[in-house]
């Protein structure tokens, strides 16, 4: 884009930010009561045009807005022939067609070893932006629940094998087993997205549906149809019959869908456009909350007693030539059990101290493996356009990804999304509701990557102040070492109680049965990368049983 063009951009910007007046906030952005869905086509425009900018211009650097950055997704699902792309063509052509963003899956296995939802995070939109999304993380479950409940002779799925080398079966589950699925899964995406609307990215989810008579019709009329976002069979009445069984079940759920009448096609597009409208609407209300109402939401914290682990601190010497000798095999165990893990993903994450010795543990750590086989992240702060996304978002786009053409299925962390409630919870680059929320979304987080069959090791390694200062000061000293130091960690010795305190709180509540923290307290730091080791091959032990 040229320089003229994002002048102009920003100019529009700034004349649709400046003539918000609280009377015009009143008028066109507070929501719009479902009862008054009566404007006519002009009227409509306008709100939508009028929304969408106001969404945009949350996320203005300068001048700086009243409002917090936030963003709208719009999730379309439902029967095919049912007026989707028409009323999304309709949207697209009332509002600025440029700040509309629409992708489009369709509904495939879920891919192995990740979260159902983990394929489709890089399409979420930043903040301030408006996304629709066909298909979604719904189309792929189901596709799921379809090769579940039906024959393949009726859904006429590929036969022999899924993409992901899993058997097809020859026979439907009984309907409590793909029920019990569907009702498990639907809990994980509802807490999924309840924390992306906790995290400034706000949900709009339509259903479109007509009636299987409708649907015929339509199948058998002489247009063009569009690519179908479901892989099944629609002219089958016995698949649309199970089909629409399935999308009972998921509605009934699940109380957040609005459910659109697709038999008139031009009034379904006006309808879907005035739900969208008030969803920017309520988007844009949600964005302007008070301070006040904020710290109204915010419980009493109350902070743990600091365990005697991170206190008193292991002095124990190792002797070098028992270090190197156990070393080399302990290395060989782990690069033995991580090649057997049979494409399984593994995520490493390291926090502690600054100077505790994470960077040295993870050398020794990959130092068996070809470089191929895994990615090293070393997390700082994060870039403007990471802060445009929920938070967890640039670490969800991070992890090891079937989609990915890369060999590596190892991803390790030096520093983690553990940030929120260590360094921006005491640098206040976060509130007190954003780090007090982000425990559970991180156990949640880390609960989905577990239960979808992803290896999750966590360390947390503590040294005293004592020998912390002794390390900055030989860091100073060698030269090849000089860059690890830098002014924020002198700083951050200042706050030492604090990180001492919040790493308290943070291992009392996030030491889930299915992502325990193991912590490595020891001044010794060939003690420390033979113990992370240790714990290494322990968990990948347990994982991998046979091996």
């Amino acid at each position: 884009m040229s320089k003229k063009n994002d002048t102009t951009e920003d100019q529009e910007l700034q004349a649709v930010s400046d003539q918000f007046s609280k009377q015009v906030i009143e008028q066109r952005l507070t929501p719009n009561p479902l009862n008054l869905f009566s404007m006519d086509k002009d009227t409509l425009r306008l709100a939508l045009v009028t929304a969408q900018f106001a969404l945009r211009a949350t996320r203005q650097q300068t001048p700086p807005t009243m409002n917090k950055p936030t963003g709208l997704l719009v999730l379309v699902n439902g029967m095919e022939q049912a007026g989707k792309g028409t009323a999304v063509t309709q949207l697209r052509q009332w509002v600025d067609p440029r700040l509309l963003k629409v992708e489009a899956t369709i509904g495939d296995c879920p891919l192995e070893h990740q979260p159902i939802w983990q394929a489709h995070t890089k399409a979420l939109p930043r903040h301030g932006d408006v996304m629709v999304y066909f298909g979604n993380w719904y189309a792929d479950l189901l596709y799921n629940v379809m090769r579940m409940a039906t024959l393949d002779e009726d859904n006429k799925v590929k036969k022999s094998k899924d993409k992901n080398n899993n058997q097809l079966k020859d026979k439907a589950l009984p309907i409590g087993q793909w029920q019990d699925y569907l009702k498990q899964a639907l809990t994980k995406l509802q807490a999924f997205e309840q924390d992306l609307a906790a995290n400034q990215t706000k949900l709009l989810k339509c259903w479109f549906h007509v009636n299987i008579e409708t649907l015929q019709a339509r199948l058998n009329d002489d247009k063009a149809d569009p690519e179908f976002l479901y892989q099944i069979d629609w002219k089958s009445n016995k698949v649309v019959e199970t089909f629409n069984e399935v999308a009972t079940a998921l509605l009934r759920q699940q109380g957040d869908w609005i459910i659109i009448d697709g038999d008139d096609k031009s009034q379904a597009a006006m309808h879907f456009c005035h739900q969208v409208l008030q969803a920017m609407q309520t988007a844009l209300a949600s964005s302007r909350i008070e301070e006040s109402e904020q710290l109204e939401n915010v419980k009493k914290f109350e902070p743990v007693k600091v365990p005697k682990t991170l206190i008193n601190i292991d002095d124990t010497e190792i002797d070098k030539s028992e270090y190197h000798e156990a070393l080399a095999d302990k290395q060989a165990r782990l690069a033995e059990l991580l090649r057997a893990r049979k494409g399984r993903h593994v995520v490493f994450a390291f926090e502690g101290m600054d100077a505790a010795g994470k960077g040295g543990a993870i050398k020794r750590l990959v130092a068996p493996l070809d470089p191929r086989e895994y990615q090293i992240y070393n997390i700082g702060a994060p870039m403007l356009y990471e802060l445009q996304h929920p938070y967890l978002w640039r670490f969800w786009t991070k992890l090891p990804n079937e989609q990915v053409d890369r060999i590596s299925r190892i991803a390790i962390f030096d520093r983690t999304w553990y940030g929120r409630v260590l360094v921006e919870r005491i640098e206040d680059f976060a509130t007190d509701a954003e780090w007090q929320r982000a425990y559970d979304e991180i156990n949640r987080f880390e609960a989905d990557l577990v239960a979808a069959g992803t290896i999750v090791i966590k360390y947390w390694l503590a040294i005293d102040k004592k020998e912390q200062l002794k390390r900055f000061e030989a860091r100073e000293e060698t030269p090849h070492k000089q860059f690890k130091l830098t002014d924020d960690d002198w700083r951050n010795r200042d706050n030492w109680a604090d990180y001492v305190q919040s790493a308290a709180d943070m291992l009392a509540r996030t030491n889930i049965e299915d992502a325990p923290w193991c912590v490595i307290a020891t001044n010794e730091k060939r003690q420390a990368r033979l113990d992370v080791l240790d714990h290494a091959i322990e968990q990948l032990s347990l994982a991998l049983p046979d091996n």
